[in-house]
């Protein structure tokens, strides 16, 4: 395929990296996955490095992974974020547009959004992206795609997600030991959107719910954009702890009781159904009952959602979300875990996994890989140009992405 484009991408997820190299497919529906490589989080907890030469090892043993089956030596990569020092607010700004008979152009809707993301943030803190809600031209309000229009004024509508600058230092960090530079940043509920929500679902207004191993992200998509975002410091791994406190059970034995075992509502449990689970030391194995075991996973998931539907409410667009509630990630794949989602937050709920990928995808064909599986649709439809070095990320790294898709085709 002429003028193909390969790109890497890094998934650091707080129980597995996960680096995919992918190219465009020739019908443009999606893209050829050509490198897989996964390992362990080490090093890594809820989002942030805890451990920069464990992490390191993580990142370099999934980039050989991926390396050794696509044949690509990757220099550059996209690397996910998140965590609870994620940070979102919608900002305005605004720009002349320039005299010409072409209308409002490209440069002019990127300094209206310069303009939006002068807003005041504290040094330790940095942007990561700067997302076009929608525009005004003069008068006209509610403008989805202003290029060519004609007029004098230029006003638009963002969203920014905001980091924590060490944050985005260690990763760099520990990036560039594993032999990568980054050359840019993606906010991970951002990137499972895009390997996930249909296109009626943005329109319509939608919860995307990323649960992951440390915590879950929550974006919310209202006429096409984003519209909310926010990081829920409660994750997979939460679910595996109060089995291991409530059960006394090794933490490895807890997640083996809820990979296999696991359910989230009870009442589809028998009263009687016994399973056998290591317990500590030399201590013969421990019978659990399935049941006990799911009403403790059950109090959890109830949590979880309660806490997303209260965000909900917080951004004040819980009226605007017919489509309800899509989840995705590694988390969702807890049986029953709909059950919970439907009765606490009173909305429609579609568990979601990647879809239009091609080529070494058996093993990511899961929510659990939406993040990674994410990135690459974001990096090939938007342009890697230069790492990220600078300290508050220049806004074309973050802007041209989304000014691609208002372009006329």
């Amino acid at each position: 395929m002429a003028d193909t484009k390969t790109i890497t991408v890094v998934d650091v997820g707080s129980t597995k990296v996960v680096a995919l190299v992918g190219e465009a497919a020739d019908n443009e529906a999606g893209f050829i996955v050509t490198g897989v490589g996964i390992a362990p989080a080490r090093g890594i907890r809820r989002g942030q490095i805890a451990s920069m030469a464990e992490a390191a090892t993580s990142l370099q043993e999934a980039l050989a992974g991926a390396q050794t089956t696509s044949g690509v030596k990757a220099t550059h990569v996209l690397m996910s974020v998140n965590g609870a020092h994620i940070a979102s607010q919608n900002s305005h700004g605004s720009a002349p547009i320039g005299r010409s008979e072409r209308g409002v152009s490209q440069e002019d809707i990127q300094r209206g959004l310069e303009s939006a993301q002068m807003i005041n943030l504290p040094s330790n803190r940095e942007i990561v992206h700067v997302i076009p809600r929608r525009f005004r031209v003069d008068d006209q309000d509610s403008v989805r795609n202003p290029i060519g229009m004609l007029g004098y004024r230029l006003e638009v509508q963002a969203h920014i997600v905001t980091c924590a600058t060490t944050t985005v230092q260690n990763l760099l960090k520990c990036a560039h030991l594993a032999g990568v530079e980054v050359s840019e940043f993606v906010l991970a509920s951002l990137a499972s959107a895009e390997a996930v929500l249909t296109p009626n679902e943005r329109e319509m207004g939608v919860a995307l719910v990323d649960i992951g191993g440390g915590v879950t992200g929550l974006a919310l998509f209202i006429d096409g954009a984003v519209w909310h975002t926010k990081v829920i410091e409660v994750g997979g791994w939460h679910f595996t702890n109060d089995l291991a406190q409530v059960l006394c059970l090794p933490p490895d034995a807890a997640e083996y009781l809820k990979v296999h075992y696991g359910h989230v509502n009870p009442d589809e449990i028998p009263a009687d159904q016994l399973c056998n689970i290591a317990g500590f030391g030399d201590e013969p194995l421990v019978r659990v009952y399935r049941r006990e075991a799911a009403e403790i996973l059950r109090a959890r998931a109830d949590e979880l959602f309660s806490l997303i539907e209260q965000e909900i409410h917080r951004s004040g667009y819980d009226g605007l979300l017919p489509a309800g509630l899509v989840i995705t990630g590694g988390g969702s794949l807890l049986p029953g875990l709909k059950d919970s989602a439907r009765q606490i937050t009173r909305r429609s709920v579609r568990l979601a996994r990647p879809v239009q990928l091609y080529g070494l995808v058996d093993a990511i064909r899961s929510p659990a890989y939406a993040t990674a599986v994410g990135m690459l649709h974001w990096g090939l439809q938007g342009a890697m140009t230069r790492p990220a070095k600078r300290r508050r990320p220049s806004p074309r790294l973050t802007f041209s992405r989304w000014l691609k898709n208002l372009l006329p085709t």
